[in-house]
């Protein structure tokens, strides 16, 4: 305990050797690394490589989203796992990684979805965690890429610019139709239409 003191002394007292010029631009320099470090390994953790390196994602979710038009399509533009499930803005992005470190990390450690047969049984609870976060922004994480105001009309069938406009109206958000668009759908009791979510 007398050392763990001593230390603390050692930290709060004066450098005899430093100046104060130093001793802020030492800690202006450290401050820029750390701070560098930190949203280097915050961007690695978006990447589709770091998401596929779990075999649960590799052989399950990313295997059905190859099939899919967010991974090859004519314009060549590609929806990565980031896109769709981490939020864009800093606080919202770090409360998902805080979430994802307590929740869907020690799951991964346990075994929890690491065969086929374990993760068809949670997909429906994992797909309803999901849908209901997409309900409750208002599928923000698709918006950052779709938007109502960019839709031209004339590159849309009839029915598909109807069924918008009719969604658009009733306050509907992209989940309520395209919830299985880039993963198979689960089995379950409800889908994104029956969540009902607090405005805010």
């Amino acid at each position: 305990m007398n050392k763990l003191i001593e230390l603390w002394r050692a930290l709060w007292r004066p450098s005899a050797s430093l100046s104060l010029g130093a001793l802020t631009i030492g800690g202006f320099v450290f401050g820029i690394l750390f701070w560098g470090g930190f949203n280097w390994a915050v961007e690695l953790t978006n990447t589709e490589a770091f998401c596929i390196s779990c075999h649960e994602m590799r052989n399950n979710v990313y295997a059905e989203y190859k099939e899919t038009i967010h991974f090859n399509n004519r314009t060549g533009v590609r929806a990565v796992c980031a896109d769709c499930h981490v939020p864009k803005a800093w606080g919202p992005k770090m409360v998902r990684k805080i979430e994802a470190s307590l929740n869907e990390l020690p799951k991964h450690l346990m075994g929890t979805i690491d065969t086929p047969e374990k993760f068809e049984a949670q997909r429906y609870n994992l797909a309803l965690r999901v849908w209901t976060a997409m309900k409750e922004n208002d599928s923000l994480e698709c918006r950052n890429c779709h938007d109502w105001k960019s839709m031209e009309r004339k590159k849309q069938s009839e029915k598909a610019w109807d069924r918008h406009e009719k969604g658009r109206q009733e306050g509907r958000t992209c989940i309520d139709c395209h919830f299985a668009i880039a993963h198979k759908e689960p089995e379950g009791d409800k889908g994104p239409r029956d969540i009902v979510v607090k405005k805010k």
